[in-house]
């Protein structure tokens, strides 16, 4: 079956009237591509434009054969028969061997159906029934059971939207493999780098419109920062010559100026007969009119070369989080774990008999796979679930930043959220700090439920250890789920220079590899 993706001249705008895409011309053919760029470029909303969920305010998607969407969220009364779309076909088959089906719905019964679903979900790495609700299902099993409905009759487009968000290595190790094996187009948005470093393609969304780089993500870095810094150079001599010309043009200028006032002074004096004076300035005139001209022409060429570099070069403001000092002593006793068992079923706790300390400026991280209790264990340190047996000592004051930021309420604004958490920062304070983390001016109104996942991260950031005294432990649970692959970056080297105690949870190889923890506590 051939299979592709065609859009042309394709134009988007959100509900507020902002234009997302502007004749946006782009293909996919039968390869694994991965979609790039900055939050709020409309990665996502792409794909859902592929999938016909969103209809274009003009323009065309052609897509040849069934595409199929990753679902990012469930509602609370489905399961998993109804994430695949097979409720009344299984119930169908319930009805036939109870011998309560009809002769015609008989006809129309697929047996094969209970065995393909349990391969679709082998392949993802799961082993659960179809009547499991969804909603008891841990954040990495919705993922995988997303993964397996989306492949379940094998689409010739696959639309992923960041499909390895709250897997365990076994988890991404499944997509990896999946994908390895994908003979149909692939198209997945990711800000997982070892993933993208299985594609075929990369292709990047900025606010200049997309570009394909043919390769991995490595080699995708590699190219744009070879073309950046050409572009960059290009912008350099193009400046330059704006400068050279702008400075040419004022010296023709003031010569122009002194031989007119001398032309002047001379007629006033009457040193030459009228008619000659009269044909030299005529000269003159259409020599400086032809000067004109030609400096004219040229500097158009200048200005025109320098915006054709500028329009190579996203214009975009380096993301920078910086991060105040804690103070924290080495010394200093930050957290007691002490023989804690828990868990949200008190009957089966998943944290049992669990014991450990950190001290000063320790980077812990927590690992292990979907299901063995890493959330549980945070909810039980910040006293949102009580233990069963065993203590827990906070010695320092803590920030918990979960994926969703939480800790923000989405109905406030930035300085209101900030004003909440730092109730003696003056008005000053507070817009000073959130302009070190990138939101000046008007952005401190903006509600906090408008914001990209980025954003958001880069609000709590900017909440909890913006103040006069930033709390001596940061506890992340997976921080860079919903994160760009510049605010990832930008997020490694903040929490690099961080001096305070970390608590992590992450799947992120890379972000731990780059976070350094000094050890980490492995769950069963």
């Amino acid at each position: 079956m051939s299979m592709s993706v065609t859009l042309s001249r394709l134009n988007w705008s959100t509900p507020e009237g902002t234009a997302l895409f502007t004749d946006l011309s782009l293909s996919f053919g039968a390869e694994r591509t991965g979609l790039v760029g900055r939050n709020g470029t409309g990665k996502s909303t792409l794909l859902r434009l592929i999938a016909g969920a969103l209809v274009p305010v003009s323009g065309t998607v052609q897509v040849t054969g069934r595409a199929a969407l990753l679902r990012q969220s469930f509602a609370p009364v489905e399961t998993l028969a109804d994430l695949f779309g097979v409720r009344e076909a299984l119930a169908l088959l319930d009805r036939a061997e109870a011998g309560e089906a009809s002769a015609d719905e008989l006809a129309e019964a697929d047996w094969t159906l209970p065995s393909r679903i349990d391969a679709a979900l082998l392949r993802c790495g799961l082993d659960i029934a179809p009547g499991t609700p969804l909603a008891s299902l841990s954040g990495g099993q919705g993922t995988r059971a997303a993964l397996a409905a989306a492949v379940f009759d094998e689409p010739a487009v696959l639309l992923l939207d960041e499909p390895t968000n709250n897997l365990d290595a076994d988890g991404r190790s499944a997509v990896l493999d999946l994908l390895a094996g994908w003979s149909g187009a692939a198209i997945v948005v990711s800000h997982d780098r070892a993933l993208l470093d299985r594609m075929d393609a990369i292709v990047e969304l900025t606010t200049l419109g997309a570009a394909r780089f043919g390769g991995t993500y490595s080699d995708y870095r590699a190219r744009k920062d070879i073309e950046l810094n050409a572009a960059a150079q290009d912008l350099a001599t193009a400046s330059r010559a704006q400068d050279e010309a702008a400075r040419r043009a004022r010296q023709a200028a003031e010569r122009k100026a002194r031989k007119d006032g001398a032309g002047k002074r001379s007629r006033a004096a009457g040193g030459q007969p009228k008619m000659l004076m009269d044909k030299a300035q005529e000269r003159a005139e259409a020599s400086g009119g032809a000067n004109a001209r030609l400096r004219d022409a040229r500097a158009a060429a200048v200005a025109e070369a320098s915006e054709a570099a500028r329009a190579r070069i996203e214009i975009l403001q380096p993301l920078r989080m910086d991060l105040p000092p804690t103070g924290l002593p080495r010394d200093k006793v930050v957290l007691q774990v002490e023989g804690v068992t828990g868990g949200y079923d008190p009957a089966h706790p998943v944290i049992r008999d669990l014991s450990f300390q950190l001290t000063g400026p320790e980077r812990v991280a927590i690992t292990g796979a979907n299901g063995s209790g890493k959330s549980t264990l945070l909810a039980l340190i910040t006293g949102a679930l009580q233990p069963a047996a065993g203590l827990i000592h906070r010695r320092v004051p803590y920030a918990l930043l979960d994926q969703s930021v939480s800790l923000l309420n989405p109905d406030e604004t930035l300085r209101d959220a900030f004003k909440r958490l730092n109730p003696i920062a003056d008005e000053t304070q507070i817009r000073a700090t959130l302009a070190r983390f990138l939101f000046r001016a008007g952005d401190a109104l903006q509600r906090v439920g408008t914001l990209s996942g980025g954003q958001r991260l880069r609000a709590g950031l900017a909440c909890v250890l913006g103040g006069e005294q930033p709390p001596g432990l940061l506890i992340l649970d997976e921080p860079t789920n919903h994160l760009d692959l510049d605010a990832t970056e930008a997020l490694e080297a903040a929490l690099t220079r961080y001096d305070g105690a970390m608590l992590i949870v992450s799947h992120d190889s890379r972000f731990l590899e780059a976070i350094r923890p000094d050890r980490r506590i492995a769950l069963p």
